[in-house]
């Protein structure tokens, strides 16, 4: 289900891609008299090291990838002290350090911060940085070419916590400039801003929704908890979101839709592992005290 299955062999040796036989591309021995070299061939010319037993003499690309991957050392960490804000364009000359890759945002890992992936309707929605117990929910969207969108959406914001018995107030003059305070009606603790529809619950809660325009993209930040009053606790999380890269891509998409949110690799190959396990262990049962998956990135 997720990456590509290796091709394997079946129990007679045979190569089990589609529409092999046996005998198929299959050297055989020259009847007498026949050139055992094809004409393109000078006398001399060897072929390659024949593949070991068990070895599979078709190369996959995904195992050259993986290849070139593990040759290839770790981004080292953000360096630490102030750095140029961002966020950034993925064409921008940014600083570079270890980032976790979810298709459009490439995120910060920083020590002391867990990052996590929130699902809806099967989906990945948005990305949400936590210390502590203050986070920072971060997804980018399409824009048009020839405007923004932050100071539209920001009205619109603003609607809407009144509509739903909150109250907000801009704040002209932030870090990345306007920004919308807000206190508002939680509609599940998950999900301060309310995007998945629930039922509000609780009392209304202080939040800040920073954004800014880039390059045919707008990336929203909603900073949650304590730090959404706290400047000092706020600003690690605004260092987070000064360092986002957002990936937009050249392949059209409306303005205001989500640009699309993936799994990172190591959380691809962790969901492939688990389920290969499970189709592996169909008829054992299982251990009470193994954990699920966890789409979530300790640092």
């Amino acid at each position: 289900m997720f990456g590509r299955r290796r091709r394997g062999r079946t129990d007679n040796g045979y190569e089990d891609y589609p529409g092999h036989q046996p005998g198929d591309d299959d050297w055989q021995e020259p009847a007498d008299g026949e050139d055992d070299w094809p004409e393109e061939r000078e006398p001399g010319e060897e072929d390659g090291p024949e593949p070991a037993d068990g070895e599979d003499d078709w190369p996959e690309e995904a195992d050259e990838d993986q290849a070139a991957q593990a040759a290839q050392p770790p981004e080292p960490p953000l360096p630490d002290g102030p750095l140029p804000d961002g966020p950034w364009d993925a064409g921008d000359d940014f600083p570079r350090g270890a980032r976790i890759d979810f298709g459009s945002l490439l995120v910060p890992e920083r020590e002391g911060f867990e990052v996590h992936l929130t699902m809806a309707d099967m989906q990945p929605a948005w990305v949400t940085v936590v210390r502590g117990d203050s986070g920072l929910q971060l997804q980018a969207f399409a824009a048009p070419k020839s405007s923004g969108l932050w100071e539209e959406v920001r009205g619109q914001i603003a609607q809407d916590v009144a509509a739903s018995g909150g109250s907000s107030q801009e704040e002209p003059a932030g870090r990345f400039g306007p920004e919308l305070n807000a206190m508002i009606v939680p509609t599940d603790p998950a999900d301060p801003a309310g995007a998945s529809g629930g039922a509000p619950r609780g009392p209304l809660q202080p939040v800040r929704f920073l954004g800014v325009d880039g390059p045919r993209w707008f990336l929203r930040g909603l900073i949650t908890g304590a730090a959404a009053t706290s400047p000092d606790l706020a600003a690690p999380l605004e260092d987070i979101f000064s360092q986002v890269v957002v990936v937009r891509g050249d392949h059209p998409v409306p303005p205001r839709d989500l640009l699309e949110i993936q799994l990172p690799e190591q959380a691809r190959q962790a969901l492939a592992e688990q389920a290969a396990a499970e189709e592996d262990g169909r008829f054992q049962l299982p251990d009470p005290f193994d954990r699920g998956p966890e789409i979530t990135e300790t640092r």
